[in-house]
């Protein structure tokens, strides 16, 4: 069976090291699935996500000339994607025409930056003083 980029396969974990898991592929194959890839959420610990002989769904991500194959645990699960924090924090300004975001934009880089003036200039001693 040969191995394309986007397809999924189940796989047997072979190794875990500290920056992913082997997983044993159909055909004999293995590639390698980083930490980052294990969960959608931040893994410090792998060892807590998957156990060595421990079968997984995987997604193919890529496959390297020299043979070594990416593979993905978080991509392989069947959910509708997820909308970033971003996405529902700015709902209700996706109504906003490219001008309007622009204009906000404008306005707040100014205030920041006053308020960032402001602040070193205290820092620097203010306006006017000398050094002696």
């Amino acid at each position: 069976m040969s191995i394309e980029v986007g397809s999924k396969v189940q796989g047997k974990v072979t190794g875990i090291t500290h920056f992913g898991a082997f997983v044993e592929l159909p055909g004999g194959s293995t590639g390698l699935v980083h930490i980052s890839e294990v969960a959608d959420n931040y893994v410090k610990d792998i060892n807590e996500h998957l156990k060595v002989g421990e079968e997984v769904l995987v997604k193919v991500l890529n496959v390297e000339k020299d043979g070594k194959i990416g593979l993905s645990i978080r991509k392989a699960k069947d959910q509708p994607p997820s909308r970033s924090r971003q996405g529902r924090t700015n709902d209700f300004r996706s109504k906003e025409s490219f001008e309007q975001k622009m204009n906000r934009f404008l306005k707040d880089s100014e205030d920041r930056l006053s308020s960032l003036k402001r602040h070193t200039e205290s820092k620097r001693g203010g306006r006017g003083s000398r050094r002696g």
